[in-house]
């Protein structure tokens, strides 16, 4: 019996189930969006909403608790700026699931999970980035020729 036994096992070991969320957690707190089966979005909930009411919180012990999760500088310093600043006033609540039809491959039900009040922007924006800048090196070599 699984009395008082929260979570989904998702048929994966404990190690790999820790190491996939945590990586889902970061790509979702850097894009604000991501596209995954819809019981990995449900399970995603909890972990994305801890981390960001660590960051509302602030303080030194939250910002190292969400680094030991997150590993990720860049991405613990935008839930202690930006999102604990967004959603300062809203007790809880920071993510939504929406259902998004059946995988084509395995007919596994999809979902986007999102967070609410996300900057559309924020999505993409390391690969606009990243291709600007490819962009910007090829002008110069060109001109250098």
């Amino acid at each position: 019996m699984r009395h008082k036994m929260s979570g989904r096992k998702l048929n994966r070991t404990s190690s790999h189930r820790k190491a996939m969320f945590a990586n889902m957690t970061v790509s979702l707190l850097r894009h604000e969006q991501i596209k995954t089966t819809k019981p990995k979005a449900k399970e995603l909930r909890s972990f994305t909403d801890k981390m960001i009411t660590l960051g509302k919180m602030g303080g030194l012990h939250a910002r190292r608790q969400a680094m030991s999760f997150l590993q990720d500088i860049e991405v613990v310093s935008k839930v202690f700026d930006a999102l604990a600043e967004r959603y300062r006033d809203r007790q809880g609540g920071y993510t939504r699931v929406l259902a998004a039809g059946h995988r084509y491959g395995d007919s596994a039900p999809i979902a986007v999970i999102e967070l609410v009040d996300r900057d559309p922007d924020a999505k993409g924006m390391e690969d606009k980035a990243r291709r600007q800048a490819e962009l910007e090196a090829e002008e110069e070599e060109n001109i250098s020729e």
